[in-house]
């Protein structure tokens, strides 16, 4: 840390609205350097279920973040009940027992959870794939599997095996009984609204409710016995007559929605960004908490000159007064997947990697994808070559390259690396990779090392004769001189990465939606040498600058 400078006045970065980033920041910089904010830090890890608790907080779902939080809607305090880091991965939806037992599915280990109201948490089962929506009913408790082929099952609560109440299901998602004792569920996978008998003394074959919708992913009940439904492609939150099947769009909200629930008679719901929304009974809405980012991976600078993010189901630009302009998401014509890896390519083009394990072209302006090569395991940074795509599959330790025409053939350039992460291209077509301690050249499945010592290197920049480096552990970013290997730190104590002492657990993917989901710390440069870093510690992303950038 030698040769730093801790920053005076750092309100660009420590200031402002709270953050998720549960630890104090005082970053420090080398001289000549000084370190922007460009868009708000995330209060949330997105948000996914919604349920209200028995105490009147309304109890948030973080997926990516493995979190559940608390929100006081009095004062707007945000309470963590379920760190990241802790022992609920990965959560989708919430429920309640009448003890006030918090009950928690979780997506991606196929497990669900609960919290007893002493704080202790414990698997209930562990054999539930893609465990989803979870609702209680007079004591009664009732899960489904959000994936093709899925089931809906009642729980043993005293640990027999679960009872089926219907199989392969389309992807059904958050449930509720409804005021007829009925169990109502959306199916993403056939655009509608079912309902059955849990009890089983009417037909158990589903009968449809609605129909033709904007892919419902949530149902819950109003007071008048009408449904409450999230369309997560349309953004619209609709009231649904189950009597009658009339529909009416309680609001027009951005896409991305995810759940609802109704706390003190008033309506809110979630999206993917993290974005809480009151829906007013006029037709209005409210911010609740603001949308941000859930990451973010990869950064790119487009041949626009603007910066792009890719932050998983969402594809942004930053706009210069400091907004973020959705360009695509995981459910818009065209989107590639879960962006992870990211690289311009050509006006309005960009390459990307997917944590589904394709390599392709992506043109969001005219909703485009050529997928190049698929099949790999566990993708991270992308760079370009003449005529090339380079790639890291972190999943099997190699670095490939497939043929940028997509011709599907896949050259491996070396393998046996511990856990790549980044790669960078220089000026004379070296490819850098980061691994494991270290940044090594790759090149005719020979691997030498060009920086040692580094703790957990992520997102890489060759720029001239200068190597950046995203060091997650360090918190830091570094510059390395290639010719001489000296090594200077730009930056530290910056919000990437977990905050000191969490380790979280990972996350294991959401098929069809996405493979294995795990941190990416990138990094990109401006046409003035700006240096963009992803902040996925906080959810923000950062600018470094040179001061005669000024």
């Amino acid at each position: 840390m030698s040769g730093l400078l801790r920053v005076d006045i750092v309100r660009r970065v420590t200031g402002g609205p709270k953050t998720r980033y549960a630890a104090p920041l005082s970053p420090t910089l080398a001289p000549g350097w000084r370190l922007d904010r460009l868009v708000p830090p995330s209060r949330l890890f997105g948000a996914n279920g919604l349920r209200t608790g028995p105490d009147g907080r309304i109890y948030i779902a973080q997926v990516t973040g493995s979190q559940i939080s608390a929100l006081n809607l009095a004062t707007g305090e945000l309470e963590t009940v379920s760190a990241k880091g802790g022992e609920i991965i990965a959560p989708d939806d919430v429920a309640f027992d009448a003890q006030g037992n918090l009950f928690a599915t979780e997506v991606m280990d196929g497990r669900v959870s609960v919290r007893d109201t002493d704080g202790t948490t414990r698997v209930l089962r562990d054999d539930i794939p893609s465990a989803n929506g979870i609702t209680f009913h007079r004591g009664r408790l009732f899960i489904g599997e959000c994936r093709e082929g899925g089931r809906l099952m009642e729980f043993d609560l005293t640990g027999g095996a679960p009872r089926v109440l219907l199989e392969n299901v389309p992807s059904p998602n958050a449930m509720e009984v409804g005021p007829d004792g009925l169990l109502y569920f959306p199916v993403m996978g056939a655009n509608e609204i079912w309902r059955i008998d849990p009890d089983g003394q009417r037909d158990l074959r589903p009968e449809v409710i609605a129909t033709g919708l904007g892919v419902p992913d949530s149902v819950k009940f109003d007071a008048d016995g009408c449904i409450v439904s999230t369309q997560v492609a349309s953004g619209q939150v609709l009231r649904i007559d189950p009597r009658t099947g009339g529909q009416t769009v309680l609001a027009q909200l951005t896409p991305g929605l995810d759940n609802c629930t109704i706390a003190d008679g008033r309506l809110f719901a979630s999206n993917f960004t993290g974005e809480i929304t009151e829906i007013l009974g006029d037709g209005t809405t409210r911010t609740t908490l603001p949308g941000a980012l859930n990451w973010p991976l990869d950064l790119a600078v487009g041949a626009d000159g603007r910066v792009y993010v890719a932050d998983g189901t969402y594809f942004y630009v930053l706009l210069p007064d400091g907004s973020m302009q959705t360009v695509g998401m995981l459910f818009s014509p065209g989107y590639p997947g879960f962006l992870r890896g990211l690289v311009a390519s050509g006006p309005g083009e960009f390459t990307v990697t997917t944590s589904g394990g394709q390599i392709a072209r992506y043109r969001p302006a005219t909703h485009e994808c050529d997928y190049l090569a698929d099949g790999f395991e566990q993708l991270y940074g992308v760079g370009l070559l003449p005529g090339a795509v380079v790639a890291v599959e972190q999943g099997s330790g190699r670095v490939v390259a497939v043929d940028a025409k997509g011709s599907g053939g896949v050259e491996v350039l070396a393998s046996g690396l511990d856990e790549p992460v980044g790669i960078t291209v220089t000026a004379d077509g070296s490819v850098l990779v980061a691994e494991s301690g270290r940044v090594v050249r790759v090149s005719g499945g020979s691997v030498e090392a060009v920086v040692d010592g580094l703790q957990r290197p992520q997102g890489l920049l060759a720029a001239d004769d200068e190597l950046f480096v995203v060091d997650a552990g360090e918190q830091a970013v570094l510059a390395i001189d290639l010719a001489t290997g000296t090594r200077t730190t730009i930056a530290a104590g910056l919000p990437i990465g977990p905050p000191p002492g969490v380790h979280p657990k990972p996350l294991n993917g959401m098929p069809p939606f996405s493979g294995p989901q795990g941190p990416f710390a990138g990094i990109a440069a401006g046409p003035d040498g700006t240096l963009y870093v992803s902040a996925d510690g906080e959810g923000s992303v950062l600018a470094l600058r040179r001061s005669r950038s000024r």
